[in-house]
Order: C-alpha cells, then sequence, then structure tokens
C-alpha cells in the first residue's frame, strides 16, 4: 500500500523480527505489559514522536479495549478497527448475547449478565451441567473453564475471574451451558462506513487445547452451501445489528445436528484470519486500512478457491504437557514452495521471551482440496526446522496424520482425550546455542535515541554469547533432590495454596505460576512438610528458582 511503518516493543523483544523490518521502530517499556503494550500513554507517545497517523491495534492486548481506540480518536490518530462504541457493545459478553438475540441469531443458554458465587449457584441448576465459566470482557480461551457438576463451581469462577483480572482488566464472568461435542466455527467479515457489510467465507477451529486453537482451516469441512448462506445471513445481521465497522469474527458453536449458536464477536483481526487470505486471495489488514481511511467496499468480490489449513506453532512441549519454553533458537529454516506460507516472528539467533505469549510462527498451506492441503501440510512440517527451543510440531504431525481429523469427525473436546493415548515423546534436552568467535568483522548493533530504535555500525571484538536454553527439567515429574520444589519454567505466582509449616502429600498443589498466557499447577513429588517458603504472590521466579522445599 506504499505507508510506512512504525514498529514498537519492549525490553523483552527488542531482538524481534517486526522490529527490525519496520521503518521505524520505538520502545514503550519494560518487559511486564503493563508497563508497554497496555501501557496507552507510551504508545500514543511513540505513534507522536514517528508522525504516525494510523494505529493497528494488533491481535490482543489493547485490540478489544474500547478507552484505548478512544483514546487513539482523540489524540488525533485512525484507528484501524470498529469504533469505540462498538467494542465496548461486543466486549461485554452478555450485551453481546443480547444484540445477537435481537438480530435473530441463536444463542447458547446462559446468564444474560455477570455472575458472582451466590448468583451462579442459583443459575448453574437451571442452565445445566456441563457449563463452561467464561471472561465477559476478552477472548483467546482465557478466563474459561468447564464445570461439570456443582463442587467444583466456586472453585472455577474464582479462577476464572482471576485470569480475566490478569489478562483483561476486568473480573467479571457469565455462565454458559456447554456442548461437549461441538465444532467451532467463525464467520470472517468486513464492514465499510457506509453500511455494507460482506461475509468472506467461514473458518472451523474446532482443533482446541484448554479453548486455545492449534489447528485452523477454510472452508469448514461440516459446511455445505445451505448452511454456509443461512451462517454467512446470521452473521451480517448481527454485524449490522450492533452498528459494527472494520473487520471482526463471529464465532459460534456448530452442534451436531448442524445447528449453530452464537458464542461471541472478536472485535478485531484474529490469529487465523491468513487461511481466509490463502482462499480468497484478499489482504484483511489491506481491507482494515481501506475501511479505517473511509474506503468503500462497494464492489468487494469474494470467491473462495480451494482450502486451506493453518498450524500456530508455539514454543512449548507436547510431550511433557505443553510445557513453555522460551529461550534462544539456534536453528531455524522455514518451509517454501508453492501454496505454503509462514508469517514468523523469530529467526536463527532469535529469542523467543517468556514473557508473552508462546506463539512464535505460523504455518498456513492451500490446495485444491481439503486432503491436497492435508497432505501439503504435513511435506511443510516436515520441512520445518526449529533447534534450540521445543516446539508443538511434532503434535501438529499428529493431529494430522490421525484418522479423527482425516475423516473430519474431531470435535473441541476431542485433541485433549486423544492425547491421553498419543505418547508424544518429549523433546530432547536442549544445548544453548553456540557462542560467536571473536571477530573484527563490523557488526550491527541498535540504540536508543529518544526512544527510537536506531541501527549501528561498528567494529569491536565482542563475544556473541547466547543464552542458555530453558532445560526439559524432567525431574520436575519425579522426586526433587533434597525435597526442592523448582520453576520449571519463569513466571509469576499467581497463588500460593501452601503455608510454611504445613504438612503436605505428593500431588498437593504448592502454588500456581503463570507462564506464556498459561496458569501451571505446580504440584509437590513427595510427602513431608513445608520447611521453606520462598516465593509471594506476584513475584517473578526465573527458569530453576526454589519455590518450595520439603522434609
Amino acid at each position: 500500500m506504499g505507508i510506512p511503518t512504525v514498529a514498537v516493543y519492549s525490553d523483552a523483544d527488542r531482538d524481534a523480527l517486526h522490529v527490525e523490518m519496520a521503518d521505524q521502530s520505538y520502545r514503550i517499556g519494560p518487559a511486564l505489559a503493563t508497563d508497554s503494550y497496555l501501557s496507552i500513554g507510551a504508545i500514543l507517545e511513540a505513534a507522536q514522536k514517528s508522525r504516525s497517523t494510523l494505529i493497528h491495534p494488533g491481535y490482543g492486548f489493547l485490540a478489544e479495549r474500547a478507552h484505548f481506540a478512544t483514546a487513539v480518536e482523540e489524540a488525533g490518530f485512525t484507528f484501524v478497527g470498529p469504533p469505540a462504541a462498538a467494542i465496548e457493545r461486543l466486549g461485554d459478553k452478555a450485551a453481546a448475547r443480547r444484540i445477537a438475540d435481537a438480530a435473530g441469531v441463536p444463542i447458547i443458554p446462559g446468564t444474560r449478565e455477570p455472575v458472582d458465587v451466590a448468583i451462579a449457584r442459583k443459575e448453574a441448576p437451571r442452565i445445566g451441567f456441563p457449563l463452561l465459566v467464561k471472561a465477559a470482557f476478552g477472548g483467546g480461551g482465557k478466563g474459561m473453564h468447564v464445570v461439570r457438576d456443582a463442587d467444583r463451581l466456586e472453585e472455577s469462577l474464582k479462577r476464572a475471574a482471576r485470569e480475566a483480572k490478569s489478562y483483561f482488566g476486568r473480573s467479571e464472568v457469565f455462565l454458559e451451558r456447554y456442548v461437549d461435542h461441538a465444532r467451532h466455527v467463525e464467520a470472517q467479515i468486513i464492514a465499510d462506513a457506509k453500511g455494507k457489510v460482506v461475509f468472506l467465507g467461514e473458518r472451523d477451529c474446532s482443533v482446541q487445547r484448554r479453548h486455545q486453537k492449534l489447528i485452523e482451516e477454510t472452508p469448514s469441512p461440516q459446511f455445505d452451501e445451505g448452511l454456509r448462506e443461512r451462517f454467512a445471513e446470521a452473521a451480517i445481521s448481527l454485524t449490522k445489528e450492533a452498528s459494527y465497522l472494520n473487520a471482526g469474527t463471529v464465532e459460534c458453536i456448530l452442534d451436531e445436528d448442524g445447528s449453530f449458536y452464537f458464542l461471541e464477536m472478536n472485535t478485531r483481526i484474529q490469529v487465523e484470519h491468513p487461511v481466509t487470505e490463502m482462499v480468497t486471495g484478499l489482504d484483511v489488514v489491506a481491507l482494515q486500512i481501506q475501511v479505517a481511511l473511509g474506503g468503500s467496499l462497494a464492489g468487494l468480490e469474494v470467491s473462495a478457491n480451494g482450502h486451506a489449513i493453518e498450524c500456530r506453532i508455539n514454543a512449548e512441549d507436547p510431550g511433557r504437557n505443553f510445557l513453555p519454553g522460551p529461550g534462544r533458537i539456534s536453528r531455524y529454516e522455514e518451509p517454501s514452495g508453492p501454496f505454503v506460507r509462514v508469517d514468523s516472528g523469530v529467526g536463527a539467533r532469535r529469542d523467543i521471551p517468556g514473557d508473552y505469549d508462546s506463539l512464535f510462527a505460523k504455518l498456513i498451506v492451500s490446495g485444491i482440496d481439503r486432503e491436497q492441503a492435508r497432505r501439503r501440510m504435513l511435506r511443510a512440517l516436515d520441512e520445518f526446522v526449529v533447534e534450540g527451543v521445543p516446539t508443538t510440531i511434532p503434535v501438529h504431525r499428529w493431529i494430522l496424520e490421525s484418522k479423527a481429523f482425516r475423516t473430519s469427525t474431531h470435535t473441541t473436546t476431542w485433541l485433549e482425550r486423544a492425547l491421553v493415548d498419543a505418547h508424544l515423546p518429549a523433546q530432547a534436552d536442549l544445548e544453548p546455542a553456540v557462542a560467536q568467535p571473536r571477530s573484527t568483522r563490523a557488526r550491527d548493533i541498535l540504540v536508543e535515541v529518544d526512544g527510537r530504535r536506531v541501527p549501528i555500525r561498528i567494529f569491536d571484538e565482542r563475544r556473541v554469547a547466547a543464552p542458555k536454553a530453558p532445560s526439559s527439567h524432567a525431574t520436575h515429574h519425579g522426586e526433587h533432590v533434597h525435597g526442592e520444589i523448582r520453576a520449571p519454567m519463569q513466571g509469576t505466582i499467581v497463588k500460593v495454596l501452601v503455608e510454611k509449616g504445613q504438612p503436605i502429600q505428593a500431588g498437593d498443589v504448592v502454588c500456581i505460576l503463570e507462564a506464556m498466557k498459561m496458569e501451571n499447577h505446580i504440584a509437590s513429588t513427595r510427602e513431608g512438610e513445608i520447611t521453606d517458603l520462598p516465593i509471594r504472590v506476584g513475584q517473578v521466579v526465573e527458569l530453576d528458582a526454589l519455590l518450595a522445599v520439603i522434609d
């Protein structure tokens, strides 16, 4: 489009690929998201310094915060997204359900307003078990917990509220019926200021773990033309009812009988939007910018061809219960060839920080039909080489070769049940990247001048040594030396469930460690008494940090 780009970054990802590729880059603060990516002031200051005119909110952080959209507009910038009023209406999941109801879109039974423990106990029998406790503000599977009986209701409510507060700044949660054998389907729409709403096709995102999408595809293998037409009409009707503008995603569940029910509307572009681009040939981000600048969608033709699949590549070890593994990538080779696309934020000798989501690349392929796309994805996964950190590539191969995926009989709960018998091997302990030898050749370094990232070329004899990659900590599942419980990863202590001097049994949870957007329950591996507990809520601990001593 010929528009220069300005990237922002924190201390945790100053060497990320997007920072290098942008025309300009500005530091917005330290690694802690509240002081950088969630700091509206820092982002607006960077926009002012760089003389930007448009601000795109990205996938997460402030992307669905109405007050951010308002602040952007009030500061004189153009927000590349929906108006604040639409974000506010649809960001509140209970309010979004009312809009869907008014638009004639079927909704799942649940509470219309956020609930506390007392109200939840009264409403749960009416809704019926299993039910879902869900954050009222936010998305991405955070703040969501399935409750199968009344005994676990209070615990799940408190945990969902805590996660919602941590991720979205709002702790409200509500209840809705949980459909066990469901598919997750969503409609990609784009709307302009003149009232034109265009349906860009549906996506199937049913391969999930802990409500997090792993694989997405379009078109949905469950859709025929009749269902697609009804789905498109519902999405367009809801979009108009909400007076929505720009790109958005209407998320629904699809029941076994082919009925769909509204879940929520994501008021931003989705991580999985590339599959839509692969089959339509459209650039969704370019359409976002076009609409933000007042452009019309009149005459936009949507013609889907073939089938596309996306695999989210995360720095996690499926063989160790998807344990996050931030660190330095020592070797990195992307697949290529016709009909293969990689959207990546890393490269060789770059770090994957433990401060944010573990997603570091998206692999997208397309084919004439679903089977060709599936086979092409398997070939691309085999070509994808990443060393130095664990990855989810092995589980993607396993899923794509499974009978359930091949026959498209999987549901949103299939993967977690299937993985119990999958026996995925843990990835080998990872060695740190080899240090670079001394050299007097020219080297490029980065300095910051008034917050702006400026590349400088110097000649020196620096020794460039990579940090040690995270260890597998296989002993985390066995008895620790001297009864020590140590952190299996870098993270933040969000809850401590024991006290010094307390007796404890093997399997009892000592604390909850939040790392890379996941809550990890750190359990005791032996029976004994807590003799030392050097941790507190809110504390950031490093890999292998001492959490507790049991004697």
